[in-house]
């Protein structure tokens, strides 16, 4: 079996260049750990697969630029200059939607990338709040190689997966990202509520010494 052209691997691991899309990547690269920014990418890139294998068509079914803002900044809530005063996934959406409107995004638009930030770690929900939150969901799910849930786990072949991770090395990627979601929820009671990922990860930290899901990635699709 051939790999994919040249051509192929261009256009699988290509991000938006939008000026939209620009000042996403300009806001979350100097505040999240290199390892959670190719995660965030990697959602994006893995949603799209998703997307096709829907029959899903961009500019009629989804927003391209919408999908990566929401992707991209879906793990904001733990980022280094971040309030820290709500759960994660809340504060992401919330810093999240400001930053679209303060670029001319409409606020309706901008509620649907909320709704996707805040709803990525909620399975049964977020598939039921429309095509964005579904995808965003999938594509973090994907990310995670199975553990998540692995509707779509085959969306991906492995010259597509290894052509991804080229471009965005994992770096470690689900110790790296707990580790960030648990200091955040560490630092106010508010942010980690009881059966939320949050609060959960971190009563798991502090009694196993690791979360139940690091442990069911080690067996997973990617591995880490």
């Amino acid at each position: 079996m051939t790999g994919p052209t040249r051509e192929a691997t261009a256009d699988l691991i290509t991000l938006p260049g939008t000026p939209l899309a620009d000042a996403v990547v300009n806001l979350i690269r100097p505040v999240e750990t290199p390892s959670v920014f190719n995660h965030s990418v990697r959602s994006y890139l893995f949603a799209r697969l998703v997307a096709g294998r829907l029959g899903l068509a961009v500019g009629h079914d989804y927003h391209d630029d919408l999908l990566f803002a929401a992707c991209a900044m879906h793990d904001l809530g733990v980022a280094s200059d971040g309030p820290h005063s709500q759960r994660f996934e809340v504060e992401g959406a919330d810093r999240a939607a400001a930053f679209l409107i303060e670029r001319g995004v409409s606020a309706a638009d901008a509620d649907r990338v909320w709704q996707a930030i805040a709803l990525h770690t909620s399975p049964g929900i977020a598939e039921r709040h429309g095509t964005l939150c579904a995808l965003v969901r999938e594509g973090v799910a994907l990310d995670f190689g199975g553990p998540l849930g692995a509707v779509h786990v085959d969306a991906v072949t492995d010259e597509q997966a290894d052509a991804v991770h080229a471009a965005y090395p994992r770096l470690d990627m689900i110790r790296s990202l707990t580790d960030a979601i648990v200091a955040q929820a560490a630092k106010n009671p508010t942010n980690a509520p009881r059966y939320a990922i949050p609060g959960e990860f971190l009563r798991e930290r502090e009694t196993f010494g690791r979360t139940r899901l690091e442990h069911a990635c080690r067996s997973s699709r990617w591995g880490n």
